[in-house]
């Protein structure tokens, strides 16, 4: 009777786990932000700490409101580039299922990227709602759990991609 390596590195088809986080990362990202909106008025802030608010803020644009100011077309090329991101990333998670960190990295990055286009084709904008502030750097943009979910994944594929070339 053979048993199931746990830590293979082989590559599997399961795309299930790897579809699940990524709803996962979706739900929460889409309950909190439909929460923000019900609670909050465009600019409203609630001071938690010293160094955090939660404050309702949309953004048109890409990260750190790049192309923020445009007319309307950007909601339609950010999305279209997210879509493209989200297709390659499933082939991507269906070719290295058995990568386990990789994998992580990839339904992080994927879940985060749809929760931000979901926003972008139903209200034409990305709701931000966590404002973290150092006095004397200022207020850093603010974002939303979709983007948390993008950097950590951006930060799980750095540590993958440093330790393939570390072996």
């Amino acid at each position: 009777m053979a048993t199931k390596n746990r830590f293979s590195t082989q590559p599997r088809s399961n795309l299930m786990p790897w579809l699940g986080i990524a709803a996962i990362v979706i739900l929460f990202d889409q309950l909190s932000k439909i929460t923000i909106t019900k609670l909050f008025h465009l600019g409203e802030e609630k001071v938690i700490t010293s160094f955090f608010n939660l404050v309702l803020a949309y953004n048109k644009g890409a990260a750190f409101s790049f192309l923020q100011n445009e007319s309307g077309w950007q909601r339609y090329f950010l999305s279209a580039i997210a879509i493209g991101a989200a297709l390659y990333i499933v082939l991507l998670l269906k070719k290295h299922g058995g990568q386990r960190l990789f994998c992580w990295a990839l339904a992080l990055i994927l879940g985060g990227a749809i929760g931000n286009v979901i926003d972008r084709l139903v209200y034409g904008h990305v709701v931000d709602f966590l404002d973290f502030h150092i006095k004397a750097f200022g207020h850093f943009p603010a974002f939303n759990i979709a983007d948390s979910a993008i950097c950590i994944g951006a930060g799980l594929f750095i540590i993958d991609e440093l330790r393939r070339v570390n072996r």
